[in-house]
């Protein structure tokens, strides 16, 4: 077999699988999103009365006020920045780790109003790997719920409807554990979300 015949055939193949890799497959991935899961294939999108994109209910965001459940801590950017998702890169005997999570351990305290040796869940104080999850456990939802209730002047009791009411199950049943979707109560709460 001569070189140039060895050519023509790598040159075909790469062409062959640039068609099918970068052509076919993307459009029936594109295709078949946009068919079967339009809201999942186009970003979960929740649009504001005049859809306008205010936000995605796939990726966390910063709720600072007192009025709004608190996000878990986030070291993507300045927080919840999606360009520069991830974790700390921390390792478990990192001084600064302990440090920051101290810290948020006292902070959360003091801002839900709890005793100096309650216990804190952790996902109220560590970060997730993505450093955009959208979720929180219900355990920490359910502690911050007295202090969003006396904020907006309703009850507890109607605020842990709305809770539950936001919690995501676990995936296909069985993996992970229910999680409260911030973004959805958030927006719910502003009246913004339904």
């Amino acid at each position: 077999m001569s070189i140039l015949k060895e050519i023509k055939i790598s040159v075909l193949i790469t062409l062959v699988l640039l068609i099918v890799c970068c052509g076919i497959y993307p459009l029936v991935v594109y295709g078949v999103g946009q068919a079967f899961f339009p809201r999942q294939a186009n970003g979960s999108l929740v649009l504001d009365s005049s859809g306008k994109p205010i936000a995605s209910t796939l990726l966390g965001q910063t709720f600072a006020a007192d009025k709004y459940f608190n996000p878990r801590p986030s070291a993507a950017g300045n927080g919840y920045d999606s360009t520069q998702s991830g974790g700390s890169n921390y390792g478990a005997t990192s001084q600064a780790l302990h440090d920051a999570v101290a810290q948020r351990i006292s902070d959360y305290r003091k801002a839900n109003n709890l005793a100096a040796d309650a216990p804190v869940p952790a996902d109220a104080v560590e970060a997730s790997g993505s450093g955009l999850d959208p979720h929180i456990s219900i355990k920490n939802a359910l502690l911050q719920v007295p202090r969003v209730a006396k904020v907006r002047n309703m009850s507890e009791d109607d605020l842990k409807k709305l809770v539950d009411q936001y919690t995501d199950g676990r995936d296909f049943g069985i993996l992970g554990e229910p999680g409260v979707n911030i973004i959805k109560l958030n927006l719910a709460l502003d009246g913004k979300y339904k």
